[in-house]
């Protein structure tokens, strides 16, 4: 179960993000309001949210989930594998701090993007991408046996990050999109299948047995509403055109 969540509050700069989406410019109006409404999601599943200002020297600093790790025994500070977000780890330190006084930090050369790992139960699957590279994910593993707790590499070539194409809604259900689909890594759960159409909703979030799904794609909806699950639609097109899904937008513990 999960009690709170760190988010931050997009800023105008966001409409010069990272993206390789070809979505178009984000409006940042609806933005806030989508995020406004992400926060409300969140709290109708029960957690105390922390809402940090705006960062106009981070176009994404709203995707708060890349720079910090946190798990159910601590808290990790990543060092991004884009060298614009790495400014984004002093800017949430103080805030990780006041949750967990004494943080881990992943250092150069290691790089890592904490949507580039998947949490299921004490183990933690850490994905290599353009963003996060072997030095730093056996940083992070080496951290989380620290706290008495597992991780492991994960290799992929198509994804942007791990989570891109996989979220775990417990009960050993996990959503797949892509590459992910026959992952040896994943071939004892129950995995389904997201469509190219609908890839974007593989990133869905389960908190405290409700799944927040992106709004637009019924069918991974469906899927995930046959399971049993409660869930809860955000809108997210805004967010989508910079290549950020659902689990970027919060530090879930």
């Amino acid at each position: 179960m999960f009690n709170h969540a760190i988010v931050r509050k997009p800023c105008k700069a966001m409409v010069k993000g990272l993206t390789a989406a070809k979505l178009g410019t984000p409006d940042y109006a609806l933005a806030q309001q989508q995020h406004q409404d992400y926060v409300v999601a969140l709290r109708e599943c029960g957690l105390q949210v922390t809402e940090l200002e705006a960062l106009e020297d981070y176009p994404d600093s709203c995707f708060v989930e890349d720079v910090a790790l946190i798990t159910p025994k601590g808290a990790i500070l990543t060092h991004p594998g884009a060298p614009s977000r790495r400014g984004e780890v002093d800017c949430i330190e103080s805030t990780i701090k006041q949750f967990f006084p004494y943080p881990d930090y992943i250092d150069a050369p290691g790089h890592v993007e904490a949507g580039d790992i998947m949490m299921v139960g004490g183990h933690f699957y850490i994905g290599l991408s353009a963003r996060t590279n072997r030095q730093g994910a056996a940083q992070m593993i080496s951290l989380l046996r620290k706290q008495g707790l597992s991780g492991s590499m994960v290799t992929m070539s198509e994804l942007l990050h791990l989570k891109t194409g996989l979220s775990y809604l417990e009960n050993n259900n996990l959503l797949t999109f892509g590459e992910m689909h026959c992952h040896p890594d994943f071939s004892d759960y129950h995995r389904i299948e997201i469509s190219a159409a609908e890839s974007y909703a593989a990133n869905s979030v389960w908190i405290n047995g409700t799944v927040l799904v992106p709004k637009g794609f019924p069918i991974a909806l469906a899927a995930i509403q046959a399971l049993g699950y409660k869930t809860r639609e955000v809108a997210m097109s805004e967010f989508q055109k910079l290549d950020g899904g659902l689990s970027c937008l919060s530090l879930r513990f």
